[in-house]
């Protein structure tokens, strides 16, 4: 082969690799969980992750797009502060960027919005590098019902709670623990978390709001949290029980799961840009407690 012939060969080689070349994006994504069969993808049925993909394959002109979102979330369950991210080419990034948010909006459907979208720094990793995930769960014990224009996001009590004994219920429960009694369990997952904040307060007369914060959750954890401590709330359980639950680290039968609507992922933190890449490092240990069996 001629110098020519080669030079020829090299530069089709570069501009191979270039095509190559992906980017990581980053997204902060907003979505009632109404009318979706919960974030991931599933055949037959709409989710989030399937509405995105696709809305994001048309608009990015690609064959197909794939999304990792920060925390999977169930039918019903809602979010304004999820992450997420896609890895696409950076030539489509170059030549698409600056027009995906709009082109998005005239997409997607009205229930789920992307309202950021930009580069992700090196080492992100949306659901691996987060610092915690903080939900938010509202109950209304109004005697004649939820207001009809907050029925899709809040859950009706039917009798009145008591927001001081959830709180120190609540309080019983925060720490490093083995909350198999509140998780459903996974083969080969960890229940083992770090709940870093489970706190209740009335925002208006009949309408309360619990913080639910965490370096991670498992299947079910937050909503069997809240049912528990609804128990107290209400009178039929003393403050003690779900303290006494928790320790016994088996799924307990007793403790209600509340229904999705009341659920919002509200935020979700990450660390500093150069500390990304340690954290997510840091999240893919398997976890285990200080001395087996321990609780606080």
């Amino acid at each position: 082969m001629d110098e020519v012939g080669m030079d020829e060969k090299a530069t089709a080689v570069s501009e191979a690799s270039e095509k190559e070349t992906t980017v990581r994006l980053r997204m902060e994504i907003a979505y009632d969980g109404t009318d979706f069969s919960g974030w991931a993808t599933q055949p037959t049925r709409r989710t989030v992750q399937g509405e995105l993909e696709s809305a994001l394959a048309k608009v990015l002109r690609l064959p197909e797009v794939s999304v990792t979102c920060a925390g999977r979330t169930d039918a019903g369950v809602h979010a304004r502060g999820q992450v997420a991210q896609a890895d696409i080419p950076l030539t489509t990034w170059e030549s698409e960027g600056e027009r995906v948010l709009r082109r998005l909006a005239g997409v997607l459907p009205k229930d789920v919005r992307v309202n950021g979208v930009r580069l992700a720094p090196p080492g992100f990793d949306a659901r691996f590098s987060p610092l915690f995930r903080r939900y938010v769960y509202r109950i209304s014990d109004a005697p004649h019902g939820v207001d009809p224009l907050r029925r899709r996001d809040v859950l009706w009590h039917r009798h009145p709670v008591d927001v001081d004994r959830m709180n120190e219920a609540a309080a019983l429960l925060v720490g490093e623990h083995d909350f198999a009694a509140f998780c459903k369990k996974r083969e080969g997952a960890t229940t083992i978390r770090e709940l870093l904040r489970l706190e209740w307060v009335r925002e208006s007369e009949y309408l309360i709001a619990g913080t639910i914060q965490a370096d991670a959750f498992c299947h079910n954890m937050v909503r069997a949290l809240v049912g528990a401590l609804l128990a107290v709330g209400d009178g039929r359980r003393e403050i003690e029980w779900p303290g006494r639950v928790l320790g016994a680290a088996v799924r307990d039968s007793s403790v209600h799961v509340v229904g999705p609507q009341g659920l919002s992922l509200e935020e979700v933190r990450y660390p500093a840009d150069e500390e990304l890449a340690e954290r997510a490092n840091l999240t893919r240990r398997v976890r285990e407690l200080p001395c087996k069996g321990h609780s606080e």
